[in-house]
């Protein structure tokens, strides 16, 4: 049977969803989308003539999905995670960064525990995010994302490498919400803050992720350049794909699978 799909955010990765669920790549069917923007989601009805434009959380729910994607933004997640979560419905959050914030985090997992609901968050614009989540048996001694990115992304205009940010991720995520929601997969993953470098680099063209976790287990030095989303250069092409992997997953009706 396929699962019903909700999608909170009508942009860029909404749309590649849309595409993989027309493909046959995601079993589901979608039942609704929803958008502070409403006029955004005409296009993916069309893809999805089934599906109801809901213009609140509500009527989203009211099309009794299984799942719901949230790909807006950390807003939406403070706003309708709980609320989805509460309805017993599973959740997908892209936007990562809103989970650092500990008590809207201990909410969801008292929440999801009690009502037997899964909140998944993909690994995004990051690899190897399953070996930092097994080194937290051994016990993870540092943990540094660098994040370097063409200025203009960063909305800054510099001649020469510049760090911007250095500190923890939380701060991280608030600062540049667009730009880390990395640093809240990551940190989540290892289960400890990480420490974030933010860096303005006019020399490079592709926004690069650099992790380093060193524990008593192994040292890994993972390097990930990624090339953005040709639907919206703000995003990467891996996030989409890593979000459209998950949900593959989470809908699959059999098969052998590598990893976790």
């Amino acid at each position: 049977m396929l699962k019903k799909l909700a999608l909170i955010g009508c942009g860029a990765i909404a749309s590649e969803i849309v595409e993989a669920v027309n493909q046959g790549v995601i079993e589901a069917e979608i039942t609704a989308f929803m958008d502070l923007a409403p006029e955004k989601c005409l296009r993916l009805q069309q893809l999805a003539p089934r599906a109801r434009i809901a213009r609140n959380i509500e009527e989203l729910l009211e099309t009794r999905p299984d799942l719901v994607v949230e790909a807006a933004s950390q807003e939406a997640v403070r706003q309708y995670a709980l609320r989805v979560v509460e309805a017993g419905v599973d959740l997908v959050v892209l936007s990562a960064g809103a989970l650092l914030d500990k008590e809207l985090l201990e909410k969801l997992n008292r929440e999801a525990e009690q009502r037997g609901v899964h909140v998944y968050v993909p690994t995004g614009a990051l690899a190897g995010l399953d070996a930092v989540r097994a080194l937290r048996r051994a016990g993870i001694r540092r943990l540094l994302l660098r994040t370097v990115k063409p200025p203009k992304s960063l909305g800054v205009e510099v001649n020469e490498p510049r760090v911007l940010y250095r500190g923890p991720a939380s701060e991280a995520v608030r600062l540049y919400p667009f730009n880390v929601n990395v640093a809240a997969a990551l940190s989540l993953a290892a289960g400890m803050e990480a420490e974030v470098e933010i860096v303005a680099d006019p020399r490079i063209e592709r926004n690069t992720h650099i992790v380093i976790v060193e524990s008593k287990a192994s040292r890994l030095e993972i390097r990930v350049e990624n090339v953005p989303s040709p639907r919206n250069p703000r995003t990467s092409l891996l996030a989409a794909l890593s979000t459209i992997e998950l949900l593959r997953r989470i809908t699959r009706s059999g098969g052998v699978e590598v990893g976790s």
